[in-house]
């Protein structure tokens, strides 16, 4: 599973010539042992947008990021992508980045030019868009750190520049500030600003009340 969600937190190129937007859910259904989680969600997110779903903890949010990103599969209902379900090119156009950041066991440099590699980005341009990407995240004198020993908020900083690093056109946020410090908060939310600035056509942020 940690493999899968590397996979899927790894993918997102905006390269797509065929639009992928809007994203659509229509009687979006979930349910799992015995129980409805979700229970016929209509959602419509639309080009230029940064949206904010706010609720208590087991309202689904997280859930819904999730059946959205393709990790999950619904149990009734649809997810349209520009009008047709996804695959693996609309998946190649978004991102996603997880509460608590899923990271390989590897230097903070590492982990982002791995998901360059997978997208097949040759090395010299792989590794200055890393740099680029962890000085934007703060964490450039980290590069060599082995970024299971950076703090929390590093670690989700570090999560942010490699989702970003791959340009996304949708890039999903599961309450990507949760429990961080005031410091590394305004650090994420400068990035999502960043992002939304740089071209990601929809920024997508679950928030806890």
């Amino acid at each position: 599973m940690l493999e899968r969600a590397l996979l899927y937190e790894e993918l997102g190129d905006a390269a797509g010539a065929v639009p992928i937007l809007p994203v659509e859910a229509r009687g979006l259904v979930f349910e799992a042992g015995g129980r409805r989680l979700i229970d016929g969600l209509d959602l419509t997110l639309r080009p230029g947008m940064r949206t904010v779903v706010m609720g208590p903890n087991g309202a689904g949010k997280s859930l819904m990021l999730r059946l959205l990103h393709g990790l999950l599969p619904p149990s009734a209902g649809e997810i349209l992508w520009g009008g047709r379900p996804a695959d693996r090119a609309i998946r190649l156009r978004q991102a996603m980045v997880f509460q608590r950041p899923v990271l390989l066991r590897r230097s903070a440099l590492a982990n982002v030019t791995h998901a360059l590699r997978a997208r097949g980005m040759p090395h010299r341009e792989r590794q200055a868009r890393a740099h680029e990407m962890l000085a934007a995240a703060g964490l450039g004198a980290l590069a060599r750190t082995p970024a299971r020993l950076l703090s929390g908020g590093e670690q989700q900083r570090l999560a942010m520049a490699r989702a970003l690093s791959l340009g996304p056109d949708v890039l999903l946020l599961d309450e990507p500030t949760a429990n961080l410090d005031p410091a590394s908060t305004l650090a994420i939310e400068q990035l999502i600003q960043a992002a939304h600035d740089g071209g990601s056509k929809i920024v997508f942020v679950t928030h806890d009340v």
